[in-house]
């Protein structure tokens, strides 16, 4: 039986996130059903993360166990063949029997998008954030840096799923603009259930002067929702990289597609 590990990348604007549900159709649930077409069996498809309903990956890992004999570099092919548009598979490997994309994740990267400016743009409803008010870019940096380090990140997560400690690391969270677009750049060891909107909105709190940068580590001690600003909509969040080592650590480590430099801009890749 081998272990195969999938690059995949989606557009979350149909999808109540990664994770199976029952009666709502998520990311997980029609990759299951593409290995039971392509491999004839049944088996459950580890992801690298739960992205919530409408969160948009870039690039993703997922892995399943299989009797499978299709040659790997086919595997792509087969797949695409099985699922919808907005889900694609672009590469695949065979990795060691103890590889979880999940569990064996090194670092993962996160992005949000924001467009701030007075008129919307309606090809990109369901990729960004639609925010009209002037942002403070100069305040949402300071804000942005305040975040990076070890702490106990309690205070910008949602009620969600459990986890044994919300201490996380923060290796770099960084907010940019270019145009009306804004974007926050955060990467960590781990991320607790809307952390990386909180933060955001945090951010966002900041550019009005709502709270102060410098406050930001105090606030995180007092592990209190209620002091930090609020989620953000989830349409301007995606997955951008996870890192692995070993061959799914090479896999992940592709180049900015075109597809990607039409939209993003090319630096948005590393």
């Amino acid at each position: 039986m081998r272990n195969l590990a999938l690059r995949l990348r989606y557009d979350g604007s149909a999808y109540h996130g990664w994770q199976r549900q029952k009666d709502l159709i998520t990311v997980q649930q029609v990759m299951e059903e593409a290995v039971e077409k392509v491999c004839g069996e049944k088996t459950h498809v580890t992801g690298c993360g739960r992205t919530d309903a409408g969160v948009h990956a870039l690039r993703y890992c997922a892995n399943f166990r299989t009797d499978c004999s299709i040659p790997v570099d086919r595997i792509p092919l087969a797949f695409n063949t099985r699922l919808p548009g907005d889900v694609a598979v672009t590469d695949a490997r065979v990795v060691e029997d103890g590889f979880n994309a999940i569990g064996s994740c090194v670092k993962k990267e996160y992005i949000y998008r924001i467009l701030n400016s007075r008129i919307p743009d309606p090809f990109l409803e369901k990729r960004v954030c639609f925010y009209p008010s002037p942002l403070d870019i100069g305040a949402m940096q300071a804000a942005a840096a305040a975040f990076v380090g070890t702490h106990d990140f309690a205070a910008v997560r949602s009620v969600g799923t459990e986890t044994k400690t919300t201490v996380r690391t923060v290796y770099w969270c960084e907010a940019d603009r270019e145009s009306d677009i804004i974007t926050v750049r955060v990467c960590a060891d781990g991320f607790l259930y809307n952390m990386v909107r909180a933060m955001v909105g945090t951010m966002v709190y900041a550019s009005y002067g709502k709270l102060r940068p410098e406050d930001i580590p105090a606030l995180l001690e007092t592990r209190d929702r209620r002091l930090t600003g609020p989620t953000m909509p989830p349409q301007g969040l995606y997955m951008n990289r996870v890192w692995y080592d070993g061959p799914a650590g090479e896999m992940m480590a592709d180049e900015l597609t075109s597809a990607d430099a039409c939209f993003f801009g090319e630096n948005d890749a590393f």
